[in-house]
């Protein structure tokens, strides 16, 4: 499935005013083909290897939330380093493609909305992992799914975010519209503190942000 296919088919959606609906279409519409699923690599996201290998995390007794988790690569490598993981896709296919793929996994593969999540996720996780689904959301629902984010964040825990970077103002034609640096601004306003920003280009000479903020301890 083409890159532009992937737009009509979001454009289609977003027409009718539903920014979400797409996902799924996009996943029933690969019927088991990961070509088809553009964001698929059947491997974990390099950066987030990366910063494993940088820093020192320690899953053990700790529970870490993947956010459009997708076919499950990043869930799986995760609950590989001893975290307690849970994962969630808006898509029923793409949750259900996952547990096809790992019928042994020790993830929580769930059906959720981020707009919506239960009343038992707020403030539970220690490590929450969002790659490319912010950049999946055109503005202002990318706005609100920022604001949701932090309310799930267990005291002392940590939100790594990985996205495709741009300009402020630089026009993008998604999906995937890529963020600004100052969109990030958000997650202060909520209340996190920005521990590490980072911006670079990858090997296809794609601009990235990696960034990870903290949730300090309640008073």
């Amino acid at each position: 499935m083409s890159r532009e296919r992937v737009k009509q088919l979001a454009h289609e959606f977003l027409e009718r005013g539903d920014h979400r609906g797409w996902f799924d279409a996009l996943y029933t519409e690969a019927d088991g083909d990961t070509s088809h699923i553009p964001w698929a690599d059947t491997e974990p996201t390099e950066f987030l290897i990366e910063w494993f290998a940088k820093n020192e995390i320690k899953g053990e007794g700790k529970k870490s939330l993947i956010v459009g988790c997708g076919l499950g690569d990043d869930a799986e490598f995760v609950a590989s380093k001893g975290f307690d993981v849970t994962a969630f896709d808006i898509s029923q296919s793409a949750i259900e493609w996952c547990k096809k793929r790992f019928p042994e996994t020790k993830v929580d593969y769930v059906v959720k909305d981020l707009f919506d999540t239960p009343d038992n996720w707020t403030k539970a996780f220690d490590l929450i992992i969002e790659i490319n689904t912010l950049q999946a959301m055109p503005s202002p629902f990318r706005i609100n799914a920022m604001k949701c984010l932090p309310t799930l964040l267990a005291d002392n825990g940590l939100l790594l975010v990985i996205a495709r970077g741009r300009e402020t103002g630089e026009e993008i034609d998604g999906p995937p519209w890529n963020l600004s640096k100052d969109e990030f601004q958000t997650f202060i306003d909520e209340g996190l503190k920005e521990e590490s920003f980072e911006d670079f280009f990858d090997s296809e000479d794609v601009r990235r942000f990696r960034l990870l903020f903290k949730r300090a301890a309640s008073d």
